[in-house]
Formats: C-alpha cells, structure tokens, sequence
C-alpha cells in the first residue's frame, strides 16, 4: 500500500501586531492649515482622520512595537526568530536598515535582518518572500513587518497629496507547518515604465538632495493621482482573481478580501469588479487613511480583532504601488483568536529578555568604541617614531 505524499511545507501566520502614533490628525486640523474641508477628503477618499507620527516617534519604534505585540500573541522567544524582514520606504537611515534595529531590539540574536522596498506593496513582497523562505525550507520561523512614515516626505501644502497618507505599522510572525493552513498562493507584479507615476525624486543617488532640491520640494512624495487610480483600478482585481486561481480556489471561496487601504472608492471599484459583496472587503481607511506598507498588516489586526477571520478562514491579501508594484497573498487562516492568545503579563520573561537586548546592545557599542580606541592608540605607538612624542 503506498503512503500518501508529505504534504507541501509552507508559512503560517502564528501571530500579529500593529502600532500607529499617538497624534491624531483630523480633517478638521488640516482644513485650518488647508483649502481643503471635511467633506471634500471623504467624499474622495473616504478618509476621516490619520494617525502622524511625533518628533520622537519613528519607523523603526513603530516597526519594533508592533513586532513586539506579534511575539505576545504567538507567545514566542525572539531568540527563536530564524529571519526579520521589514518593507517600508521611510526607514530610519540609509543604513543601517530598520530590520537590523528591530532585530537588536528584539534580542533575536540568531536572526538575519533586511529591508524591502516596494512602497505600499512592501508588506506583501515582504510576506511572499518570508514564504519562500520557509518553503524552501531554508527558515523556520521569520518576522515580517509593514512600516511606513510618510508624513515626514509630504509637502504639507499639497492639498492632493498631504490628506491621503498616515503612518503606522503591523507585523506578523511566520512559522514553518505541513498542515492545511498557511499561505496557499502568493503572486507579485511590476511595471517599472509607470515610476515617474508615483515618486519622490530627491535624495537618492540620481538626484541627492540640494538646497535647489529643497526649495522645489522634489524631496517630497509626487503623484499623478488619476493614472495611479487606474493603475489601481485594474490591478487590484486581477491580482486578486490571479492568486485565488493559483491557490485552485474560486472567489467564492474567500471569505475575507483585505485591500491597500489607499482609497475607498479604488475598494468599491475592485468590489463591483469581481463581483464580490463589498461585505467581505476589510476597509478601514478612514481611521488610519493610507499607511504605505503598513495598511494591510494593521488591517488584517483589526480584521482579527473584530472577528472577521477565524480559523479555517480563507483570506485575500491584496497591496499596489509606487514601482508600480502589485502582489497578493492567498492565506488559509489556521491561527488562534487573539482572545485565545496569552496576556502579556504571563510572560514577565519576554520582558526581561527586552531589557537584556537593549543592555546587550549598549555593552556591545561600548566595547566596540573601547576596542577602536585600544587599536589606535597601539597604532600610534607602533607607527610614529619615537622623538615625535
């Protein structure tokens, strides 16, 4: 009698986590700094409001606290983290990355960590690419993080760009399984020809930021809003018809559709596209408005809180953007409720380790700063002769 076949290893979600700034900024607030009003951003985008980042608050902070609350719900050792991976567009520096500062700060010491650029598509190129990695079966266990700060690269008297975005970030943690949950299907997509579509022109290596540069604002985000609702328009729905088909599934069989939340009239058009009750879509842009990399993650949080997924669920995850860049994930939900999951305050060790990553951190500049100081002064010594002091 023959066995029957392994079953195909694959990523499941086993935990989530999101984090948006304190400050609140109202369509209200920005009418006073704006021709602009309430009425008009909603009616267009269905924003409300947004959450922006203060001075003290930044990509990396948001990116580490969200993986944090990840870590809680999966009730995981940081140490255990095989993988961290972070898309965002607004990281903290140039370098080091944003992943390696989460990953210092989580004391995941056995973790590789990088960052993914691909604007507000980073978060599903970030998931595809942690399921290949597992899949492969070259990791384990990898942290996926979606994180974006926008607000700091707006020109802030651009009434078409400045309402549109907020920052936030959410993160998920992956686990290898051979069980039925798990990602069933990702697929990915670009169009290098549309770049100029969505840009931020100065501060790269084509055109470094100038006093020129600064005074046009070309340091600032650009678009062509009506090409990128078309762009939008069209990609959504057949990104998402693309990854339902190559899981073998049918529409029908999804349960919940989880879009970049970029603008809700993009969402209704994709809805009336596929033929699918608006319903099933998760639409939360009117508390958080576009968060870039960090939509679909904080989405899928609110999803899972709300009660909208549960085990057993099949979930689209669907993203666009600057690039162009698309992707989409197909998801056979496996994981516990976040009712289900262990309160924080069981788990008195996960602080400590958070304490110890930080000292660790401190006590390895520390010695690296004394060990350069040690060289150079042996180099003195060696090098200038002797009558020179």
């Amino acid at each position: 009698m023959r066995s029957a076949p392994p079953r195909a290893r694959r990523a499941e979600i086993i935990g989530w986590g999101m984090c948006v700034p304190t400050r609140v900024v109202t369509n209200d607030d920005l009418a006073q700094m704006l021709d602009t009003s309430d009425d008009w951003i909603r009616s267009r985008t269905g924003i409300a409001q947004r959450h922006i980042a203060g001075e003290h608050e930044s990509s990396a902070q948001l990116a580490i606290a969200a993986a944090r609350a990840a870590l809680e719900v999966a009730d995981a050792n940081p140490r255990e983290i095989d993988l961290v991976i972070v898309g965002t567009t607004t990281p903290d520096h140039v370098f080091p990355s944003t992943a390696c500062q989460v990953q210092a700060a989580l004391g995941a010491t056995h973790a590789g960590a990088f960052d993914l650029s691909a604007a507000c598509s980073g978060f599903v190129y970030a998931l595809a690419t942690a399921h290949q990695a597992i899949a492969s079966g070259e990791h384990d266990v990898v942290l996926v993080i979606g994180v974006d700060c926008l607000s700091r690269r707006l020109n802030w008297e651009d009434r078409s760009t400045c309402v549109l975005f907020g920052d936030g970030a959410g993160a998920v943690l992956l686990r290898a399984t051979e069980g039925p949950a798990g990602i069933l299907a990702t697929v990915l997509g670009a169009d290098g020809s549309g770049g100029d579509v969505l840009i931020i022109p100065a501060g790269g290596c084509a055109m470094p930021l100038t006093a020129e540069t600064l005074e046009q604002n070309l340091h600032t985000l650009h678009m062509n809003g009506q090409e990128v609702y078309r762009f939008a328009t069209r990609v959504l729905p057949a990104a998402t018809e693309q990854v339902v088909h190559k899981a073998g599934l049918t529409l029908h069989d999804v349960d919940v559709i989880i879009p970049h939340q970029a603008n809700r009239r993009i969402v209704e058009t994709a809805s009336k596209r596929l033929k699918v009750p608006l319903e099933r879509f998760v639409i939360n842009i009117a508390t958080y408005g576009n968060t870039s990399a960090g939509s679909i993650p904080i989405a899928l949080c609110e999803a899972i809180a709300q009660g909208r997924i549960a085990p057993g669920s099949t979930i689209v995850l669907v993203g666009f953007g600057a690039g162009l860049t698309w992707g989409a994930v197909a998801i056979k939900w496996g994981a516990p409720s976040a009712e289900a999951a262990a309160p924080f305050y069981r788990h008195w060790w996960r602080r400590l380790l958070y304490r110890w990553a930080a000292l660790r951190g401190g006590w390895l500049r520390t010695s690296r700063a004394v060990t350069v100081w040690l060289i150079r002064r042996t180099t003195r010594r060696d090098t200038y002769p002797k009558n020179l002091g």
